[in-house]
């Protein structure tokens, strides 16, 4: 294996649920793209009944941590089918969530699937992505059920923000990697709306162009579609990426304050998207 970053890896979270080997899969082949290292992580999350009389973990952690180091194994094997970066595994005891957002801190990209061995197929989205989103301390990408396949554009949401800028620059590089197209979308609302329409809708073209300010020179290649609708942000950006094969959008935008985890119009793409998303966040030295 060729050797890739040797300070910030690819990390993706595993189980043994089938979201998870689609997750795996993707993670394998955005580090392929980066030339950056993936690291694959199994929490060993052990069970403790804190019932009367009940002082210690009721399961074999020794055993456990064989489960687990047997889960990762198996997942390096497969990941190296798609890859040939350098990959690496960590089996770590604790819940799946602190454990992940630990490996975050100094991680380039986190990735998980939508939903884990945990999650009810009724629900919209598992536990631990969602809780991810909110508290990882990195970029995280959450992997739809389905293959998500290598075709179609890919879609950022705009709004002028910190964490929009970040996202434009994900999507950018994102774009020039996978020889895709760009659409950029900006949306106003009427229920936000201070002016007339047409002055809006000249105002947003405006946040637009200079959000996307400097990227056309810097990557050439990348064909870009800008669309702006008077629309709520997040419904503008789900319809745009109808046939998209990656989402970036910021955690929180112009709304937002420092420190807020997660924003209304992240939540609402990160729980309506059928693609996988990246969801940025303003960057931050490990």
């Amino acid at each position: 294996m060729s050797t890739g970053n040797p300070h910030r890896c690819v990390v993706v979270g595993v189980d043994e649920s089938e979201q998870s080997r689609v997750a795996l899969r993707w993670a394998a082949e955005y580090a392929h793209r980066h030339r950056a290292p993936l690291r694959i992580v199994y929490a060993i999350d052990v069970p403790v009944d804190f019932g009367p009389g009940v002082v210690a973990p009721l399961f074999d952690t020794e055993r456990l941590r064989a489960h687990g180091e047997s889960v990762v194994a198996a997942a390096a094997t497969q990941a190296a089918e798609h890859t040939d970066v350098t990959i690496s595994t960590v089996a770590q005891e604790g819940p799946p969530v602190a454990v992940l957002r630990e490996q975050s801190r100094s991680a380039l990209l986190l990735v998980v699937g939508s939903r884990g061995l945990g999650a009810l197929r009724r629900t919209l989205l598992g536990s631990v992505s969602t809780s991810l989103a909110r508290h990882a301390e990195c970029p995280l990408a959450v992997i739809p059920e389905t293959d998500p396949g290598t075709r179609g554009a890919v879609v950022v949401g705009v709004d002028g923000s910190q964490c929009s800028a970040e996202a434009v620059a994900i999507a950018f590089d994102e774009a020039a990697r996978r020889d895709a197209r760009l659409v950029a979308v900006h949306a106003w609302s009427e229920f936000f709306r201070y002016d007339a329409r047409p002055t809006m809708q000249t105002q947003a073209e405006a946040l637009l162009a200079e959000s996307l300010a400097g990227y056309a020179e810097k990557y050439p290649d990348v064909a870009v579609e800008r669309v702006v609708v008077e629309k709520r942000p997040a419904a503008a950006v789900l319809g745009a990426a109808e046939d998209a094969q990656l989402i970036v959008v910021g955690s929180h935008g112009r709304g937002g304050f420092v420190g807020m985890t997660l924003g209304s119009v992240a939540h609402a793409v990160l729980h309506g998207a059928d693609c996988p998303l990246i969801v940025a966040r303003p960057e931050t030295k490990p």
